[in-house]
């Protein structure tokens, strides 16, 4: 299947366009969103030195229908954010596309990685194009393997870790360094050896449960 790299930019109509041009040096990472026609529910993390205003910036939009702040931490609020009319998730959703979270808006845009068969992201295309949205194709690479254990991202990031020492004993690196080092924030740094350490340890334990059991032959 096809992996392909794509930069989208959010139409002005969607309220994080707005508030991320406003403020361009905040990251809103996306951690888990769920979309119908109708309303969408998101778990965001707002990084930034001005995380508290953006929270109240967002609470002024009509189509916000409630913000709850989860965490707050200097320079960070973890954030689950009610909408109307999603317009960019539903388009994805519709379109057949798996969204690999986190993903990451910054000054209107949006990056996504795929890695989906031809006809998906022909549809995903179509799509966008139908609805004006526009976006550009950073990198597309055909003949990916089916089905890959690990996305690309985190098959980096996890290869990092080992390398700097993360999984030794004792540890030879922090999370907070790894990911100062990689330029990541740390929960994302966080979320994404998460993801990665579940797929690579239950396609180990499957592996491991499929396996034939050899018997022991006993003599009475």
């Amino acid at each position: 299947m096809p992996y392909a790299e794509l930069t989208i930019t959010v139409p002005d109509s969607v309220w994080i366009s707005e508030v991320s041009r406003a403020y361009p040096e905040t990251t809103f990472r996306v951690l888990a969103a769920t979309a119908n026609t109708a309303t969408g529910v998101a778990r965001i993390e707002i990084a930034g030195d001005e995380s508290a205003a953006v929270c109240e910036e967002i609470r002024a939009y009509d189509a916000v229908t409630d913000l709850t702040v989860l965490e707050a931490d200097e320079g960070a609020h973890r954030v689950q954010v009610e909408t109307t009319v999603p317009l960019l998730l539903s388009s994805l959703q519709d379109s057949g596309v798996p969204i690999e979270m986190p993903i990451e808006v910054r000054d209107a845009e949006l990056r996504l990685e795929l890695t989906v068969p031809s006809e998906t992201l022909s549809a995903l295309g179509e799509t966008l194009d139908q609805l004006g949205i526009a976006y550009t194709v950073e990198r597309i690479q055909q003949d990916v393997e089916s089905d890959p254990l690990l996305t690309d991202r985190q098959r980096w990031v996890l290869e990092e870790a080992i390398d700097r020492g993360y999984y030794d004993t004792p540890r030879r690196t922090t999370l907070v360094d790894l990911a100062d080092d990689l330029d990541v924030a740390k929960s994302t740094c966080s979320e994404i050896l998460h993801r990665a350490e579940e797929r690579v340890l239950k396609h180990y334990l499957a592996d491991e449960r499929s396996a034939p059991i050899e018997a022991t032959a006993t003599s009475d």
